[in-house]
């Protein structure tokens, strides 16, 4: 593992330093607050450790090995809206095919979604729908987060942190720590920390890091490691928010996929001014929701973790369009 954090920590320093030497930047605007122009290509620096990953630890596995190495195409799909900012149409239509390899070409779809006292549901022919879907779906709930430093990397640090508590296998948790280290250093760069260069994930790194849970979570789902409802707890606050978000768009008559000021992370920088306690808010409601769900699930059954669930999100989007706003 030093070697493997000495080269996340190598990849990191060439990649910002390429990205202001070539002015792949982010420039600030009405929208964007930060103060200057900073490299958006930290989501291509993360694939490109992944990929060297897969060679360093070659007892993962083959399917997760697909999964890092098919996640370096979503990057580069980040990275082009990054820098020629495609419209919506030509955004979702690319990050198409990486999903479409995966599931169709590489068979890596979602059989079932969990059994539930006395049935099970089991998706059949659903199933390659569906899984697009879903990935497509959540693939753009972290895109959602990536808006404040540090947001989305903390986030998606407390999903795979409880994916480690739930892991069985030693295999599963190497792999969920080879995702973790070069996030860990991520945030250096993203906070400037130790006159490291600031660097921002860009819609690489939130498309990269949102295609990598969803297929983990797809595999673990149908290796049986984790109960389905288990794993969906794991991402309850990126389920919670973009439903939200969108069902108040819609309510409001607001265009659903123009960028705005009404993400959660905005919200509650407003409210408290803070970057830290605002990513502290965030990560503590994803645990806060899985201990709830966790709890349910191993006393009472899966059954009532499922109705907690949906009941939970009820009550987040009455709070969330009652009070956060």
């Amino acid at each position: 593992m030093l070697v493997y954090s000495l080269i996340s920590l190598l990849i990191l320093i060439t990649v910002s330093k390429f990205s202001y030497a070539y002015n792949l930047v982010d420039q600030p605007n009405e929208r964007k607050k930060h103060p200057k122009p900073t490299a958006y290509t930290g989501g291509l620096a993360l694939s490109f450790i992944y990929v060297i990953s897969i060679y360093l630890f070659n007892i993962i596995g083959q399917e997760l090995n697909l999964i890092l190495s098919v996640g370096l195409l979503i990057a580069i799909v980040g990275f082009i809206d990054d820098k020629y900012q495609l419209n919506t149409g030509s955004k979702l239509s690319l990050q198409i095919f990486p999903i479409f390899y995966l599931v169709i070409i590489e068979n890596l779809s979602l059989i079932h979604i969990g059994e539930y006292n006395f049935f099970k549901l089991n998706l059949n022919t659903f199933s390659m729908p569906f899984s697009v879907i879903c990935v497509m779906f959540l693939i753009n709930s972290f895109n959602y987060f990536d808006g404040l430093d540090g947001t989305l990397g903390f986030t998606t640090i407390s999903t795979l942190g409880i994916l480690y508590f739930l892991a069985t296998d030693e295999n599963t948790k190497l792999f969920l720590i080879t995702i973790l280290i070069p996030l860990l250093f991520f945030l250096f760069f993203n906070f400037s920390m130790l006159g490291l260069p600031k660097l921002f994930l860009g819609d690489g790194g939130s498309l990269l890091l949102g295609f990598i849970i969803s297929f983990t979570l797809i595999f673990l789902a149908n290796q049986n490691i984790v109960h389905p409802i288990l794993l969906a707890w794991t991402i309850s606050i990126f389920i919670f928010e973009f439903l939200s978000l969108n069902l108040a768009r819609l309510k409001n008559r607001k265009n659903l996929f123009k960028a705005g000021l009404d993400h959660l992370h905005h919200i509650l920088l407003k409210k408290n001014n803070s970057i830290f306690l605002t990513n502290l808010y965030i990560c503590l409601l994803n645990i806060i929701f899985f201990i709830i769900g966790y709890l349910s699930f191993l006393f009472i059954s899966p059954l009532a973790s499922l109705a907690l669930f949906v009941i939970l999100f009820v009550v987040f989007f009455f709070f969330r369009t009652t009070y956060l706003v």
